[in-house]
Parts: C-alpha cells; structure tokens; sequence
C-alpha cells in the first residue's frame, strides 16, 4: 500500500504529460496574423507538434490567398480556469504571420 501511494505521490508532483494540438482561435486576414492555440492544465506538460501548427497556419492563411505563413516568436499564456485561488487551466497561443502578397 504505502508503495502505491509514493507512486501516486511522484505522478502527482512531476504532472501528467499531455498531447495537444494547435486549433485557430483567431487572427486577422488584412494584418495577414493567425492565432493558434492549446488548453494545458496546470499540472500537465503538453507536447505540441510544432510541424502540426505551422500546417495549419499555412492552411489558413492560403484561404486568405497568402502563400505561405511562418510563426511570430514565443507564445502567450492566459489564464483560462481560474479556481482555488490559482490558474487550475491556462490557453497557450501563438500567432503565425502570413506570408506573400495578399491577391484580391
């Protein structure tokens, strides 16, 4: 039993690895920006394929008539779920810039 429990106890303290991926959330096809985001706990560590995200923009930014997109820098973290006095769920985005000229 007391087994058991240090084994709950270390996958509590070390967090859950999760797999997420990248959804649209927003952007601007005159600015050319689209905005990708991801839900990740508090207590999680997401893996998020990079490769997956940038498909995507390049996805929505050629439904824009741009060419191609490439991403912006790092990310934003925004508390989503706050609850017991902390972040119990934060939304991770990061925004991609469309590339190419923008055909009328």
């Amino acid at each position: 039993m007391k087994k058991y429990l240090l084994i709950l106890f270390i996958m509590f303290i070390a967090g859950c690895a999760v797999t997420r991926e990248y959804v649209a959330t927003g952007g601007s096809r005159s600015d050319g920006i689209v905005k990708l985001s991801y839900e990740v706990g508090s207590y999680e560590t997401a893996h998020v394929n990079e490769l997956q995200g940038l498909s995507l923009a390049r996805r929505k930014c050629a439904g824009w008539a741009y060419k191609d997109a490439e991403p912006l820098g790092g990310t934003t973290r925004t508390c989503n779920v706050l609850g017991f006095g902390d972040c119990q769920s934060w939304l991770i985005t990061k925004e991609y810039q469309c590339l190419g000229s923008l055909e009328k």
